[in-house]
């Protein structure tokens, strides 16, 4: 059984479904889950989870990405993308509007933004995907939601067409904000295209497509490609339980500094922490709570 992540890089065309269903039969394998819709025009990074790595899926769906997209200013269409139905082209306008006021008008979105998630979307209302309302010609009142964009960098401004990378929070709609900008500028916009480069700790240049996942399983050396679970939690404190402690930890009991080879000499009051079997496996997330001096298990993968 396969436990880890593949970094893979979703194709034109594809869902994420799509992608998940079609590695199913390239490793076999059941227990598999994305991390995060894509468009289907959309292309880039899809972190895949497999066996007890499924566990993690909803915590990388929640970490912030990095996209580089292409916005067309002064088209407006129902699906703030360009495939969608044109609603309205003010093209001429955007191609003469000032790159200065273009750039000023990009970078106050910088930060805390409120944004009105779009018809065409998977979220529900009332248990209904707003998608489907939308084919169905019925749009309902959507509540904004805060998100945040955290740097927007302008890599090229060649009017009607601005090309961006974008860092920004879950949740975060870059075809709206496209539309957004577009707005605040007075002429309107869409999204051209759309690229997501970066999720988390995983980065574009380390995807690989669903071809070369196949090729690399003929070839045998599929285990190349699995990334530990672990690898989600770079940064965080590891600590390794002692033999005598290992029950302790298969059963996900409380552990304190005791149960470990060696402990830091500060560890803060709700910080999460890695935890290894005696044979350094990655076994287990735990919470440090300062008031009863010990850890709590929040995650269990076991080894």
């Amino acid at each position: 059984m396969i436990n880890g992540i593949i970094n893979v890089y979703k194709e034109r065309g594809f869902t994420s479904f799509d992608v998940v269903a079609k590695l199913r039969g390239i490793l076999h394998e059941r227990k598999i889950g994305h991390t995060g819709t894509l468009d289907p025009e959309a292309t880039g990074v899809l972190p895949i989870c497999i066996g007890n790595a499924t566990k993690v899926c909803e915590l990388l769906t929640d970490k912030d990405k990095v996209y580089r997209t292409v916005m067309h200013l002064g088209i407006t269409t129902d699906t703030q993308d360009m495939t969608g139905t044109v609603k309205e082209d003010r093209s001429r306008e955007a191609a003469l509007l000032k790159e200065q006021t273009v750039e000023a008008a990009i970078l106050q979105f910088v930060g805390d933004y409120e944004q009105i998630p779009p018809m065409y979307s998977a979220l529900k209302v009332n248990g209904k995907k707003l998608c489907d309302l939308a084919r169905a010609g019925i749009e309902v009142e959507r509540k904004a939601r805060t998100v945040k964009i955290f740097s927007i960098e302008i890599e090229k401004i060649n009017l009607p067409y601005v090309t961006m990378q974008v860092h920004c929070s879950k949740g975060t709609y870059i075809r709206t904000l496209c539309a957004d900008i577009g707005e605040a500028l007075g002429v309107g916009a869409c999204m051209e295209s759309l690229v997501r480069t970066r999720v988390s700790v995983f980065p574009l240049e380390e995807a690989h497509t669903l071809a070369e996942i196949e090729k690399i399983r003929d070839e045998g050396t599929l285990e190349e490609l699995i990334l530990p679970v672990d690898r989600v939690f770079e940064g965080k404190t590891k600590l390794t339980v002692v033999p005598e402690a290992f029950r302790f930890l298969q059963n996900g009991n409380r552990l304190n500094d005791g149960n470990f080879t060696d402990v830091p000499e500060k560890i803060a009051d709700g910080e999460q922490v890695l935890v290894y079997d005696p044979m350094g496996h990655f076994y287990a997330v735990y919470q440090y709570e300062r008031e009863t001096k010990d850890y709590k298990v929040r995650k269990m993968f076991g080894a």
